[in-house]
């Protein structure tokens, strides 16, 4: 039985040196990482971890010295955009989690029925908060969907032999004997927990999980590489997944680990610049110390309070720092782990010419292998999104390709018309739920539930990847939605209170999920398009929401004499 518990919660890691082990061939990346002086992994290792205190290099009065890759990607981070920067730093740093749909369809429903469409498929039904539901007249044409009643139920019940929901049967029980099932068991442990956290350690928060990826090193580092192409390096006290990046647009970004606040293109600069000192600092070092060397090795990067300290909480989030200091105090000492500060850039090559360059670089890779890391990383492969030869490789291995994946990582596949998307009913592989328990969540779903009710394309129209949303459907939703449901489900009064941002923060939710895009570039007027993933969650044709009640509604259509009202219709 398979235990998958180690893939959640937030990376905290502790220092250690590597022993050097590097996995395969790195097929499907780039050549070389960037230039972070002093890295050797196949060079001679201590055989115990350095006592607390005592100094790896240089005395107190001795200049810190930059890192020139380090520098450099710190002023591409200061010269770029927001959604750049996001691009930028999973593009050298890779220590994003995965990200991934959790409900699946309705019982019953075939998931791998490439002939049916997202827009008219089954229903990921997932219950919500106040999500009554209320007999509604049968009036006109309506965009639900056309298909069989499903029950409300979110998941099937627990089968035999499967108690609890975190527990995944093998593929091959009667074949296997119990000690090949524990292996395989620990083996797919190991392989999400280094996919949701790209860095672990031995004394982290996943210690118990570490073991088993020192065990199972080598078939790991060898499954990773072949499959996703990336490196893994398992030493004494660390592991460390080398992602690639996601290319332009991923939308993943770092967040302040307190205080959950998005990375600025100056805070990513920052981290960028003090790691750059930190990969050859001692291992105590006074922050006035770290602080005044910032400044003369980038004069012209201002250091503004709260981008800085986003920086460092970021740098003690994966323990290269002990804990975050305070800035107010200058006489505070620092406790650095050189080699976890060496361990968090990833790549991709120095040689690149800008940060553009530097972020095309890092997600180049052969079609198996790019539409694999789409798969693994994000919650959909949508055919609209790949290249020719991304597209002509997934149409060729529909079945084989995602089914590699899902079995080496415990996922369930979906193939749809438009994609693919691997799903994880345990909602523990993914660093976003939708659905969600919290308050934005709940007003998300129920947000894109009736936007797809409106815009989805009837039976038999033709329907691409993407529909457009008007903007005044998107503000005159929320409003019914915030009159039907803020005050009965105790919704956060300033969202209550802040309609703009409680659009803005369910759209970013949607975008990061990939269920809604933006207009592209010259559209007028600009806007968002709807997905077809996001009509998972669509409501079945006995479950369409109440009437709207709210000053936002629109009243219904009358009713067309002798025209047969949706629940009559044919169902598809």
């Amino acid at each position: 039985m398979e235990q998958q518990e180690y893939a959640t919660g937030t990376t905290r890691v502790a220092g250690g040196t590597s022993d050097g082990r590097e996995g395969g061939a790195r097929r499907g990346t780039t050549d070389a990482g960037i230039a972070v002086r002093g890295i050797r992994p196949d060079g001679p290792q201590e055989g115990a971890r350095p006592e607390p205190g005592r100094p790896l290099a240089g005395g107190p009065a001795e200049r810190l010295s930059p890192d020139p890759g380090l520098l450099r990607l710190a002023h591409w981070f200061a010269e770029a955009s927001p959604g750049t920067a996001d691009d930028l730093c999973a593009a050298s740093f890779g220590l994003y989690p995965a990200r991934h749909f959790g409900v699946l369809a309705e019982p019953g429903a075939d998931p791998a029925d490439a002939e049916v469409s997202w827009w008219h498929g089954p229903t990921a039904h997932a219950p919500a908060v106040l999500r009554l539901r209320e007999a509604r007249p049968v009036r006109g044409v309506r965009r639900a969907r056309r298909d069989a009643d499903a029950p409300d139920a979110a998941l099937p019940d627990a089968a035999p032999g499967r108690p609890g929901r975190h527990r995944k049967p093998e593929r091959s029980r009667a074949a296997a004997c119990p000690q090949d099932r524990s292996a395989a068991a620990e083996r797919r442990i190991a392989a999400r927990l280094l996919l949701a956290h790209p860095l672990v350690t031995a004394a982290g928060p996943h210690a118990d999980g570490f073991p088993l990826i020192r065990r199972h090193r080598d078939w790991l580092t060898e499954r990773f590489d072949t499959l996703l192409g990336y490196r893994l390096v398992v030493g004494p006290w660390h592991a460390r997944l080398c992602k690639a990046g996601l290319g332009p647009g991923g939308a993943r970004r770092l967040e302040h680990p307190g205080t959950g606040v998005p990375f600025t293109p100056g805070a990513y600069a920052q981290l960028a610049l003090a790691l750059a000192l930190l990969v050859d600092a001692p291992e105590e070092l006074p922050l006035d110390r770290l602080l005044a060397a910032m400044v003369a090795a980038a004069p012209g990067l201002a250091a503004d309070p709260a981008e800085l300290a986003a920086a460092l909480a970021a740098l003690a989030d994966w323990q290269v720092l002990t804990e975050a200091p305070a800035q107010a105090d200058p006489a505070a000492v620092l406790t650095v782990d050189r080699e976890l500060a060496r361990a968090v850039p990833a790549g991709p090559p120095a040689l690149a010419d800008d940060a553009a360059d530097l972020i095309r670089r890092a997600a180049e890779a052969e079609p198996a292998i790019a539409v694999r890391r789409r798969l693994a990383e994000t919650p959909a492969a949508l055919g609209a999104d790949l290249t020719e030869d991304q597209r002509s490789w997934l149409d060729r291995h529909r079945h084989t390709g995602p089914a590699a994946l899902a079995d080496f990582l415990g996922l369930e596949a979906e193939l749809r018309a438009e994609g693919v998307a691997l799903l994880d009913p345990a909602d523990e592989l993914t660093d976003l739920a939708l659905p969600g328990t919290g308050m934005l969540a709940q007003a998300t779903l129920l947000l894109v539930e009736r936007l797809v009710e409106e815009v989805r394309p009837l039976p038999g129209e033709s329907a691409g990847t993407d529909v457009s949303i008007p903007d005044a459907l998107i503000d005159g939703v929320l409003g019914d939605i915030a009159d039907e449901y803020g005050l009965p489900a105790g919704w956060r009064r300033d969202y209550l209170a802040d309609r703009t941002a409680l659009r803005r923060d369910a759209l970013d939710l949607l975008h990061r999920m990939g269920l809604i895009t933006r207009a592209p570039l010259g559209t007028r007027p600009p806007g968002w398009l709807l997905r077809a993933p996001a009509a998972r969650y669509a409501p079945a044709a006995d479950l369409l929401p109440a009437p709207g009640t709210g000053r936002h509604s629109r009243p219904e259509p009358p009713a067309v004499p002798g025209q047969p009202g949706p629940l009559t219709q044919q169902r598809v």
